[in-house]
């Protein structure tokens, strides 16, 4: 029972270390990088966030339609 719980330990662990990486293409980055104000930048983070956002927020609905109709 006690290798489990270490086991169960390092796991987490290495789950919870940040990792840094970078993952533009090499256009992308040489645009970014050219541009002096920004604007491309801070657009190509929005188009990041909201292409991360719109599957967990489906996926929400999706849960919360589930338990409303096993509460029913």
């Amino acid at each position: 029972m006690r290798t489990k719980q270490f086991f169960l330990l390092i796991v987490v662990s290495l789950l919870l270390i940040p990792i840094d990486v970078e993952a533009q293409c090499a256009m992308c980055r040489a645009v970014l990088e050219s541009e002096s104000s920004g604007k491309a930048a801070e657009g190509i983070n929005n188009g990041i966030v909201y292409l991360m956002a719109v599957p967990y927020v489906l996926v929400a609905g999706l849960f919360y339609f589930i338990y409303r109709k096993m509460r029913a």
